[in-house]
């Protein structure tokens, strides 16, 4: 329930002087595309995070546990006001992963993804104007066998809308491994449910 604005505590060791509590607020949800991994997901904010609190808590006010601070976007090495922590809901994921898997294992489709902005509706001529258009498919990979192809726009996977790459990335990435999904797309003027 953390929303942008929420007052926010890192906790953490900060270049190794000893615990530390910063303050600031919420700066974003669902940031991706910071260039960190495949897989983004994160809760951004301008407490001052610096190496050394990597691990450490994020916490509301009243001490919940929000994220685990993970990152910072720096040109210093010291902080500027923007750090990453891992959402907690996704950190207690990987963390149930690791205890009964001993690592964690994501869904994959093989698919290559882009953002759908009405422009590049347009300029396709696609009926839709939400949804993550294809620009690539892998032959042999199962969104490939199940009969995904370029140029198809995903709206739904297994029921739960996509309306950008990160939300297609992190509803696959909950699937399971060999799962069956059902995924919903437009392809030119038909609906396909493959």
């Amino acid at each position: 329930q953390v929303k942008v604005g929420d007052v926010v505590l890192a906790v953490g060791n900060p270049f190794g002087v000893g615990q530390s509590v910063t303050m600031g607020i919420v700066s974003a949800l669902s940031r991706s595309r910071v260039g960190i991994n495949t897989f983004e997901d994160f809760i951004q904010t301008d407490a001052a995070v610096n190496p050394g609190n990597s691990g450490g808590a994020l916490t509301d006010t009243s001490g919940n546990l929000i994220g685990i601070n993970t990152a910072i976007f720096s040109q210093s090495g010291g902080s500027q006001g923007i750090g990453f922590a891992v959402p907690v809901d996704l950190a207690r994921e990987v963390m149930a992963a690791i205890v009964s898997q001993g690592r964690v294992v994501r869904g994959w489709i093989g698919v290559v993804p882009r953002e759908l902005t009405p422009e590049l509706a347009q300029s396709l001529g696609l009926s839709v104007q939400d949804g993550v258009l294809l620009r690539g498919v892998l032959q042999n990979g199962p969104a490939g066998a199940a009969g995904l192809r370029p140029g198809d726009v995903v709206l739904r996977i297994g029921g739960q809308p996509v309306k950008n790459e990160a939300e297609l990335l992190r509803t696959v990435a909950a699937l399971q491994p060999q799962s069956k999904i059902k995924v919903a797309v437009q392809r030119g003027d038909k609906s396909l449910e493959l």
